[in-house]
Parts: structure tokens; C-alpha cells; sequence
């Protein structure tokens, strides 16, 4: 589908855009995604029909736009977390020739990269509704749709939503970046470790990490860590604590909250035992889903890390 072609059809014809490959239909969602009397209630609106002033982004985009819906997505969600803090990688995915604002059809379009090449989806931009509430990914700021819509899109390169419920933040990444991915066992940790993380903050990868799903998926422990899900490893320093050198990391949940409560958590102690300028810098105590840890619960607490770069 041309993207220009049938945006500028649409505009000529006073008609907004209804995606006959990906229509607004249970076969989008998939047959078994939820009970079949729920799936019969699924509406579908666009958001000029949600708010008065939408728009597709606000202010940059950012991994706190997102907030992870009933889709067990969150190996997508978490990938596309770190994909906001490169933005070298960002404008491939999400073209800049679109908005609510000028040239408004219901039409949006997004590229994510398939078997060595970068493919444009086109999608219209009715979003599904259980109850009132979004299905999918839904946004912090009521008014910011890019989130849903390159959800959308997505599904509608792999199919269906049904086929977003569960699966690889490995494949994810290579998806939106084309790049080269490899995977660390934190069960059987690399011996440098922290040299890695470092490394890879440092070259602007993308990186995430996940927690064994061997029991029942997204139950939330004690410590505040969700077993069975995909999580965006958004920082790596070496931050100077009690006469020495601690290697943290900071982690977010695409849940958009729900946070570690263990040793460098947002209220944690060790945090009286840093230098005031630091704490600024690095500190940001909110309930948004991102807390820091040590490298040590980071590979107590997770299974995998993810890194994934241009070039290998």
C-alpha cells in the first residue's frame, strides 16, 4: 500500500481512510485473543472521536508516552522503550509526513525492518475499545496517539493482535533497528558483565532484559519485579557511593508503573549515601516504572539481557 497515494486519495474524496488489509474486525484482533462474548464487544474510534485536539506526538517522544494495555505485549513494548533513547534509530520507524493537524485522512503509516529490508505499513487509525478502555497500548497523556499506532501497525505486520500476546524482545529489536542483536544468560553471567553494560550504554545500543516466566506469567513479587516480563534497560553508570565505586543499572517497566523496591529503589537508603549532585542527575522518584538496581540484583532478578546495535 502507497502510503502518499491513498492519503492524497482520501483528501481529494473529503474521506477518512478505512484499512480494508487490516479492517476493524475480530480477524484483526484474532479469533482467540479474548472470550468470544468480549471479542463481539471490542468498538472501535478514532481518536478525533476520543479528543477534541489529538495528536500523534507531543513534546518528542519518549518511553514514558507508553503504557502497556490488556495485550500481553510487553517484549514490543519494552523494545520500543529503549528504541526513545536513540533517536538515530527512532526516525526510520516513525516518519515525520503525518499528524492530526495538516492532512488529516485517518491514515498513518510506520517501518519496521523484515528479512533485510525496511517496510512501510500503512494502517487507519481506529483503535479497539473493551469496556471503554483501550485494548492496546494506551498513552500517558490522553492527547498522544504514536504509541497505539505503531502498536497497530505492528500487529498488522505480524498478523493480528493475537499474535503480539507473548513473544522475543530479541526480535523486536532487530525489527525496529535492522541492527544485530546478542543475548547474555544472566544465569551464567559473562565475567565482565558490567564492562558490557557500560560498553553498550556508551555505543547507544538498544537494550532490554527479561525475568524468567517459569512460574505463572506477570505476577508480581514482593520486591516489585514481574515475573515472565520484558523490561528496557535504560541506564548503565558507576556512581560513587561510601568511599567506593557501585556499578548501578536503570531499568523500566513498560507497564508505566510497578517498580523494584530492593536495595537503589527510588526510596532506598543508599541513595543518603551519594553526593547531592549526583542524586540530581540520576534520581527521578516517581511511580513511572523506571528504578535503578545493583548489578548484582540485576542478574538475581533477571534472566536475559538484550543488546542490540547497528553493527555488530
Amino acid at each position: 500500500q502507497d502510503f502518499n497515494h491513498l492519503q492524497a486519495s482520501c483528501l481529494s474524496q473529503g474521506l477518512l481512510f478505512e484499512d480494508a488489509t487490516f479492517p476493524a474486525h475480530i480477524s484483526s484482533l484474532g479469533p482467540n485473543l479474548l472470550p468470544e462474548d468480549k471479542l463481539w464487544r471490542i468498538q472501535w474510534k478514532r481518536p478525533t472521536e476520543l479528543q477534541r485536539n489529538p495528536f500523534l506526538i507531543i513534546d518528542g517522544v519518549s518511553r514514558f508516552d507508553i503504557m502497556q494495555g490488556e495485550l500481553g505485549d510487553c517484549w514490543l513494548l519494552a523494545a520500543l522503550g529503549s528504541l526513545t533513547l536513540q533517536k538515530q534509530f527512532l526516525e526510520n520507524v516513525l516518519p515525520k509526513d503525518q499528524g492530526f493537524q495538516d492532512n488529516y485522512a485517518g491514515i498513518f503509516h510506520f517501518r519496521f525492518w523484515q528479512y533485510g529490508d525496511w517496510v512501510d505499513v500503512v494502517v487507519d487509525d481506529r483503535l479497539p475499545f473493551l469496556n471503554g478502555r483501550y485494548l492496546s497500548v494506551h498513552p500517558r497523556r490522553s492527547n498522544e496517539f504514536w504509541p497505539s499506532l505503531l502498536e497497530k501497525a505492528y500487529a498488522k505486520l505480524q498478523g493480528s493482535y493475537q499474535n503480539l500476546h507473548g513473544g522475543y524482545l530479541s526480535d523486536a529489536l532487530v525489527d525496529l533497528t535492522g541492527g544485530v542483536q546478542a543475548q547474555f544468560s544472566l544465569k551464567d553471567p559473562p565475567s565482565d558483565l558490567e564492562d558490557i553494560l557500560k560498553a553498550a550504554a556508551k555505543s547507544r545500543c538498544l537494550m532490554g532484559c527479561s525475568t524468567s516466566s517459569r512460574a505463572r506469567r506477570n505476577i508480581e513479587l514482593r520486591n516489585g519485579i514481574v515475573q515472565g516480563h520484558a523490561y528496557t534497560v535504560t541506564g548503565a553508570v558507576k556512581i560513587y557511593y561510601k568511599n567506593g565505586w557501585k556499578h548501578i543499572i536503570r531499568i523500566w517497566n513498560p507497564w508505566g508503573h510497578g517498580e523494584w523496591k530492593g536495595p537503589w529503589s527510588d526510596d532506598s537508603p543508599q541513595w543518603d549515601h551519594v553526593e547531592p549532585q549526583y542524586r540530581e542527575a540520576y534520581l527521578r522518584n516517581k511511580d513511572d516504572g523506571e528504578f535503578w538496581m545493583s548489578c548484582e540484583d540485576f542478574q538475581e532478578q533477571f534472566s536475559w539481557l538484550y543488546v542490540c546495535n547497528s553493527t555488530p
